[in-house]
């Protein structure tokens, strides 16, 4: 017999490409990552991991059981699924994350509708980047998230994580309320070009890549003068006059800061595409079902931002 929680831990290797990175996000410790592999490969009779320089790595046929283990996985969590189905109602909890935006315009609150429409669930939320939202999911640490895609993200077909589109979320550009372009009622990107710009850190979070690829597609570099993550940071250097930035529909701003948005027309139109996620084969459970009902229902609401299409389930 195979134990599903050691395929789980072998997922997680794989996921990682580290054992130290795996424990640490399966809250076990990397000696007890290493136990549960070689426990596992004694099952399975073949070796699953070898040395490579001071480290291991996986074995070919490691890689060949974890084609095997997406597909259990995927039947598992469809079958719970539809076992979930014979009771009736959605009761339980519904674990969600999302991105910060995406926690204060999408799952905050869906999470109130859900209190409200279905007293049984006991729904959590958690602010998480894309990166930590499909690991959550992964080791079983979340039901149900928002993400927004990156180039790091995993690939579309991956048969870990069932990705389906939500809305797609226009951009604004966010000027100080004295600026040539602050009186406008929509203007082209690359009207900006020639102004000093605001972007997070490359790599900590989705915003910067967006930005970059919006405004090289509008045919220039934006000049970065000053570097913000949270958007009440990049309002307050907006206001200050020190720049201007791309600032989603969904992000709230401090009602004080002296900043306006304006919307951005032609080609291109820079949008950030927004995903629910569920492991595969659990799309269909009563609890996430619910789930994805209250966000496609809240996003629906949201002023500007343009849903993508149904069928979300």
């Amino acid at each position: 017999m195979i134990d599903l929680r050691r395929l789980q831990v072998l997922r997680a290797v794989h996921h990682h490409g580290m054992v130290t990175s795996a424990a640490a996000a399966l809250h076990l410790t990397p000696s007890a990552v290493s136990q549960q592999i070689r426990q596992l490969s004694r099952d399975v009779g073949v070796p699953l991991l070898e040395p490579h320089g001071r480290r291991v790595r996986l074995t070919v046929a490691a890689h060949v059981l974890l084609d095997h283990a997406d597909a259990l996985y995927d039947r598992w969590e469809a079958a719970k699924a539809e076992l979930a189905a014979h009771v009736e109602g959605a009761a339980g909890p519904l674990r969600l994350c999302g991105f910060p935006s995406g926690v204060v315009g999408l799952l905050a609150p869906a999470a109130a509708r859900l209190a409200k429409t279905q007293p049984d669930l006991s729904v959590s939320v958690t602010e998480a980047e894309a990166a930590d939202c499909f690991d959550r999911l992964l080791t079983d640490q979340a039901d149900l998230a928002v993400v927004i895609p990156t180039p790091d993200s995993p690939a579309a077909d991956d048969p870990r994580f069932d990705q389906t589109p939500l809305v797609d979320e226009a951009q604004d550009l966010l000027v100080p309320a004295g600026h040539p372009l602050a009186t406008r009622e929509a203007v082209r990107l690359a009207e900006a070009a020639g102004d000093p710009w605001i972007t997070p850190e490359p790599g900590t979070c989705d915003q910067h890549h967006v930005v970059v690829s919006a405004c090289i597609a509008a045919g220039f570099t934006p000049h970065v003068a000053h570097r913000a993550t949270e958007w009440p940071a990049v309002s307050a250097l907006v206001a200050h006059g020190l720049g201007v930035a791309l600032i989603p529909r969904l992000a709230a701003l401090p009602a004080e800061h002296t900043v306006v948005r304006v919307p951005l027309h032609g080609n291109p139109t820079p949008t950030r595409r927004i995903l629910t996620c569920t492991r595969r084969g659990a799309r269909r459970h009563p609890v996430i079902a619910a789930g994805l009902d209250a966000l496609a229902e809240i996003a629906a609401m949201e002023p500007g931002v343009i849903e993508v299409r149904p069928g979300r389930r």
